[in-house]
């Protein structure tokens, strides 16, 4: 699955905000594709015109085939309301807590096997992602990578940046991914400051890839961290 947060966290719902849907563009394909689409990205808000609406019904190919003879009407409601991967100089809304997928691990379309969705944690495309602006998380990580760099290609900490006690921003080249920046916060490039590392570790290497710690015989680095995304 596309988690990149552990289980471990602390949060009150009231700093969850339940309005954008992500980006079609970053959606994932897949319950085990990983990336943009990711359970823990830092998203940026790129939609919030309700003028329309707060929904808009759309021809999708997602619903198959929707030129049949004699039928008024095929088509798929999405939220006009939308967030993005934050890169760079964003101001940052906050971090998604349910991945946002189209089908599961076998191909098959989570539109119609809506359970299959709840118990993995996933949204559909078009619908509303929960998006946590202050608490605490528990972030999967890598070990000297480069700013930004993967783990096992679903990761995004920069440990050789990762400080206890010192904050963290939007890394280099975005994608939702954070980087540590030290013990003493400087502005960089207009990053915006979105949290606070609390303790950082790894988890026991393990045979075969997991959900959260990577590929197969990696260490499964992680940080617990207080993200504080208030606009």
């Amino acid at each position: 699955m596309a988690l990149r947060i552990l289980p471990f966290r602390q949060y009150v719902e009231q700093d969850v905000i339940n309005l954008y849907a992500l980006d079609g563009a970053d959606v994932n394909s897949q319950l085990d594709t990983k990336g943009n689409g990711d359970a823990g990205t830092f998203v940026s808000i790129s939609a919030g015109a309700l003028n329309d609406g707060p929904v808009q019904y759309v021809t999708s190919s997602y619903l198959g085939k929707t030129d049949y003879p004699h039928i008024g009407r095929d088509q798929y409601p999405v939220n006009v309301l939308r967030v993005g991967a934050a890169a760079t100089g964003d101001s940052v809304l906050g971090m998604t807590l349910n991945q946002t997928a189209t089908h599961d691990e076998n191909g098959e379309k989570l539109l119609y096997y809506p359970q299959k969705a709840l118990e993995n944690q996933a949204v559909l495309s078009g619908q509303a992602v929960p998006v946590l602006s202050r608490g605490v998380v528990t972030l999967a990580g890598g070990t000297g990578t480069s700013v930004g760099g993967s783990f096992g290609n679903n990761a995004y900490i920069d440990d050789a940046n990762w400080v206890i006690g010192g904050n963290f921003v939007i890394a280099a080249g975005g994608l939702g991914k954070v980087s540590g920046v030290g013990l003493t916060y400087t502005l960089v490039d207009q990053q915006q400051n979105v949290g606070v590392v609390l303790a950082t570790g790894s988890r026991t290497a393990v045979a075969t890839e997991d959900q959260f710690a990577g590929a197969a015989g990696s260490v499964g680095a992680y940080s617990i961290v207080k993200i504080n995304c208030a606009l």
